[in-house]
Order: C-alpha cells, then sequence, then structure tokens
C-alpha cells in the first residue's frame, strides 16, 4: 500500500446535535481526525445534498447550511469556516467528465459534512468539496464514481462519506430508543461483507432482504458508504469504529486504508 495515501473514511453522523454534545460519537470523530495523516482537502459526499446528475461545491468560501428544524438555538448559532477548494472542484469533475458535473457556487456545507468535520477538524482550516448525490442512480452509479476518485486520495485528499448504514426515522423511537433486531442484524451484515470485500451484494442492497428494506427505506444516507467503498484498493483493509446502532439508526463508521 502506497503510505503516502490518504484513507478513506464513511462516517455514521445521526443527529445534528453530535455537533454540539460531548459524546462518545463526537470524541471518536475527534480522535479520528488526530490520528489521520493531515489531508491537503477534503471530499465529502453527504446524504444531504441530493441533486439530479454530479454537482461540486466550487466557491472559494463555502457557507454554513443549517438543514434541519427544531434543535436548541446553540445548534443553529454553530458556523463551520473552512475554506473551499475550487482548483479540487475542478480537478473532480474532470475525474468525473463522463458524468457532466456542474460546478456549483450556491450550496456550501450541510450538516453531514459540517457536524462530522468540527470534531475531525476543530480549526476549520483544512479546504473542504462537497459532491452531491443522484439517488434517482442505481447502487452501481455510486460505487464508479468512487472508483474514479480514488486517485486523489494519492494527491493528498480525504474522502469522506457521511450517512448511516441504518437510518429510518419513522421507526425512530425517541421516546425509548430500544433497538430492534433487525437493525443490529443489518448493521452486523454490512459489517461482515466490508471485511469479505464482498461489495457486489452492498452495491445491489436492494436485494439484501427484508431487513434492509427496512434500514434503508430511502438511499440517501446509505449511498455515501458505495463511494467510500468504491474508492478502496485491493490491499486495503477496513476498520470500524462507533460501533453503536441506536433504535433504528446506526451510527457504525468505517476507514479504509487507515
Amino acid at each position: 500500500m502506497n503510505s503516502k495515501r490518504m484513507p478513506a473514511v464513511f462516517v455514521g453522523h445521526g443527529s445534528p446535535m453530535n455537533a454540539i454534545e460531548d459524546n462518545a460519537f463526537r470524541r471518536a470523530w475527534g480522535d479520528l481526525g488526530r490520528r489521520l495523516p493531515r489531508p491537503k482537502s477534503i471530499l465529502c459526499v453527504s446524504a444531504h445534498w441530493e441533486t439530479r446528475g454530479v454537482a461540486l461545491t466550487a466557491m472559494a468560501a463555502p457557507r454554513t447550511i443549517h438543514d434541519f428544524y427544531g434543535f436548541p438555538q446553540a445548534l443553529f448559532d454553530v458556523r463551520y469556516p473552512a475554506p473551499g477548494d475550487p482548483a479540487l472542484a475542478e480537478r473532480v469533475a474532470t475525474l468525473l467528465a463522463a458524468h457532466k458535473p456542474v460546478l456549483d457556487t450556491q450550496w456550501g456545507l450541510d450538516h453531514g459534512a459540517w457536524s462530522v468535520l468540527i470534531a475531525m477538524y476543530p480549526k476549520a482550516d483544512i479546504p473542504v468539496v462537497q459532491l452531491s448525490i443522484d439517488t434517482s442512480k442505481p447502487g452501481a452509479y455510486h460505487y464508479g464514481i468512487g472508483q474514479a476518485l480514488k486517485t486523489l486520495r494519492d494527491e493528498g485528499v480525504l474522502i469522506l462519506g457521511s450517512g448511516n448504514i441504518v437510518h429510518n426515522l419513522r421507526l425512530f423511537d425517541f421516546r425509548a430508543p430500544a433497538t430492534p433486531e433487525w437493525a443490529t442484524r443489518f448493521d452486523a451484515l454490512v459489517k461482515q461483507r466490508i471485511g469479505a470485500h464482498a461489495h457486489d451484494e452492498l452495491i445491489a442492497f436492494e436485494a439484501m432482504g427484508a431487513d434492509a428494506r427496512l434500514a434503508i427505506p430511502t438511499a440517501e444516507h446509505y449511498l455515501p458508504l458505495l463511494y467510500v467503498l468504491g474508492a478502496k484498493y485491493p490491499d486495503e483493509s477496513a476498520t470500524f469504529f462507533n460501533e453503536t446502532v441506536i433504535s433504528a439508526i446506526s451510527m457504525t463508521s468505517v476507514v479504509i486504508g487507515g
């Protein structure tokens, strides 16, 4: 393995409150940021930017987007003033030329990005570009984009996917968040398939059975995982952290090559 290669990371981001609460998830993100090699830039695929086609944030100073409601004012007061990286956006657009990506100057950093990055890199001094998700496309499409981008890891870029392996808010019990068996089973199955490099099954997640249908009622939180798996080289292993399922949300996170 190239010793200078940046890892690729999928983070289960869970509640936006993880950005400001002192909890085990946030502490683990901070620990990860301290132990990873320092990236030149970050390319983030967040569950919270859905578009038709491919888009990239290409502004020099992306805004902090508070794309949620019903949370304390302290969360809306958070700003993550990391710079953008227009040159990286152009580089990614070149690698994904077949997809005709749009260079966007309106979006910014949504909470799928900044709620994690504020713990990993609290100084907000590493440039960040977001890559959108077209949820109308099948799993193989997203995995293929990850494959096309893996070379960025040898150029000092941290590829970061932010979502949740299990994400079913309709079945989440906020009052008594006991974890149903199907959620635990699916989280364990995905970890087992990642460890076995059995990506074909993870790509075709719709065919993974009843547990998958409950865990992934809509695909936007699962798909960032496929970008990260697509960016994996054959000689690399995967490690896990934050291996916790709370009701119908999995916080399980994956580091490729770290």
